[in-house]
């Protein structure tokens, strides 16, 4: 049997080769992320969008004339359908355009601040978009809110409280005290066995989450920690959807609501340059409530609770509503024929179906919308104050939608139905930090941040091409795809912002992706100190450093992975580029520098190349 030698070339054509479909899947890859990086380099400006139900109503020479003759220029207004967009230069003029249109459209128009890529149409027809940017990059508002949960607790006992009054009132059982105890806890206080007893059934039958202890006299009731949990973590989550609601509403598209430690809320609006609105309707915690009122002689002591309506009289109520703001649905403030402001209000089934049963037993008596809000006081303590708006005698049965007056101003009473659509906090909230970054600092921002990546971007370059000579520039070609898959993963990622420490993260997946070469080439220089081919130099020096590279992302990528899930805002921002950081690293230094060495090199494996 005869042996044939084997043929170092084709070997190392074998060796250092990858299959056809690998440089589809490398080149595809490449040229979708680089896609996805270019807006970004193209960059924003600022826009409003306003999209009515009938068209604009007004020409776009008419509305570019407007404009201009309060001094606000506008770049380009795009029309599309019922939606209009215009484009401003600076967000300065974003900010007066919004003041002006207020004016000109219709109280239905929906106007929403936006932001518009100046990259070629074709690349925002294929789905790419810039990166988002952060509030210290871009610029605008941030607010930390505090939920008081403790008030939120005690809504909930006093509610509890008077679910007990009214069933033993309904049982003829007299002799019980009911007295709070603590935010959370009441007491039932009584020296009746048999009121303990009934009282003890109902509420183990009934709230199966608190905790009843019989005394002699008296029971305790308390929520069990697993209810007061979930009651705490219910809360934190409603309020978090009602704030990203009462956003929308603004018409503030890129802003950010997240919860930030146990009772805090933290919202960014970024490119908003004037927070006092922002502030209003974040801030407010109104709601409507609708009472029966009574006459003097229908009061009733236990049950009944006086208010006072906006002229100083004073209104008894029936001191559990009959609907509160949260079966609201809708809310559109308008004027009535005599030209006052009134809110014309739709429900949600369940209180359509509670509001018809009960005007339906009492037409002709009258009903009364009682306005609630919490206040904080000198001391920081959330204060309720509520007041009567309008009392109205139901003529008819009412259904889902129905109007009332008495909210004040037609300023009032948009103000008021911007809050009702948007919802009712289920616990108090106040503004304990307000910080406000402007335009030219973000914009200052950015210019430091990437100069610094462009400045260290070219040292690096530099330097990998005067040390590894030949095999350097493999090295430069890597990073530059390393850099440009990174922007385009960022761009592409649902939810990722780019803030000032993201930038630093992006200057340090530079030094990081140059280090996978270093390892590789390195390794390479002692496999042919050792007297082997450039071919198996290779082949070694890749599959030797693999290992040691993976075990250093990995553990990098650990405490990327911590400090996302405990960090907030830039920390969030910086572990997210470094991150994503780790992955076009080794895309990049691996994969695709191995590809370009396969390619150059890998084909003749007798010449001789010096690194």
């Amino acid at each position: 049997m005869k042996i044939n030698p084997i043929n170092k070339a084709s070997s190392a054509r074998l060796m250092n080769r990858y299959s056809a479909w690998k440089y589809v899947v490398l080149v595809a890859t490449v040229v979708v992320l680089t896609l996805s990086a270019i807006p970004t380099w193209y960059g924003e400006k600022p826009a409003i969008k306003v999209t009515t139900s009938h068209g604009l109503g007004v020409s776009i020479p008419e509305l570019q004339q407007y404009l201009n003759q309060r001094d606000i220029e506008v770049a380009e207004i795009q029309q599309v359908g019922t939606a209009t967009t215009l484009v401003f230069e600076n967000e300065t003029q974003q900010t007066q355009a919004r003041q002006a249109l207020d004016s000109l459209l219709g109280k239905d128009d929906l106007i929403t601040f936006s932001y518009v890529s100046v990259a070629p149409k074709w690349l925002g027809e294929w789905g790419f978009s810039p990166i988002k940017l952060g509030l210290d990059l871009r610029g605008g508002v941030q607010f930390l809110l505090n939920v008081d949960i403790d008030k939120a607790f005690e809504e909930q006992r006093n509610s509890l409280m008077d679910e007990v009054r009214d069933f033993l009132r309904q049982e003829r059982l007299r002799g019980v005290q009911i007295s709070p105890v603590t935010m959370e806890a009441f007491d039932v206080k009584t020296e009746s066995d048999q009121v303990l007893g009934v009282a003890t059934t109902f509420l183990m039958q009934n709230y199966p989450d608190w905790t009843v202890t019989r005394h002699s006299d008296y029971l305790a009731v308390r929520p069990t920690l697993e209810s007061k949990n979930d009651f705490q973590a219910v809360t934190i989550k409603q309020n978090l959807k009602i704030m990203r609601e009462r956003i929308e509403e603004l018409g503030i598209t890129e802003a950010l609501v997240q919860r930030q430690g146990e009772h805090s809320i933290r919202i960014e609006l970024p490119g908003v340059q004037d927070p006092s609105l922002a502030k209003n309707v974040i801030g407010a915690t109104a709601t409507l409530a609708f009472h029966e009122a009574r006459n003097p002689s229908e009061a009733n002591a236990y049950g009944d609770v006086v208010l006072s309506d906006n002229d100083g009289r004073d209104v008894i109520l029936a001191k559990r509503p009959v609907l509160t703001g949260e079966h609201i649905i809708n809310a559109r403030a308008g004027v009535d024929k005599m030209g006052f402001s009134e809110v014309n209000i739709s429900l949600d089934h369940a209180g359509g179906k509670i509001m018809s049963e009960f005007s339906a037993g009492h037409i002709g008596k009258p009903m009364a919308t009682v306005y609630r809000e919490y206040t904080t006081n000198a001391k920081g303590e959330t204060e309720r104050t509520e007041r009567v708006i309008s009392v109205a005698t139901i003529q008819s049965q009412l259904g889902s939608q129905f109007r009332i007056t008495g909210a004040g101003s037609m300023e009032d009473a948009q103000n008021l139905a911007l809050l009702l659509r948007a919802g009712s906090l289920t616990a108090p909230i106040t503004i304990v930090e307000e910080r406000t970054i402007g335009a030219s600092l973000g914009a200052e921002n950015i210019q430091n941040g990437f100069a610094a990546l462009a400045l260290g971007l070219a040292m690096t370059l530099t330097f990998m091409a005067l040390w590894y000579r030949r095999l350097g520039w493999v090295a430069n070609v890597a990073l530059l795809i390393n850099m440009a898959s990174l922007l385009g993963m960022i761009a592409l990622l649902p939810g990722a912002v780019l803030t000032l420490p993201g930038i630093a993260g992006l200057v340090l997946t530079v030094g990081m992706a140059v280090d996978t070469n270093v390892l590789i080439f390195e390794r390479i220089k002692d496999k042919l100190a050792e007297g082997r081919t450039f071919a198996q130099s290779i082949d070694l020096g890749f599959g030797s450093a693999f290992s040691t590279i993976l075990d250093a992302n990995i553990t990098t990528m650990i405490t990327a992975v911590v400090l996302y899930s405990i960090g907030n805002g830039p920390i969030q921002g910086f572990a997210l580029t470094l991150g994503l950081g780790l992955l076009t690293s080794m895309f990049s230094g691996v994969f695709a520098s191995r590809a370009i060495i396969n390619l150059v090199w890998g084909r003749d494996a007798r010449r001789e190349v010096r690194v």
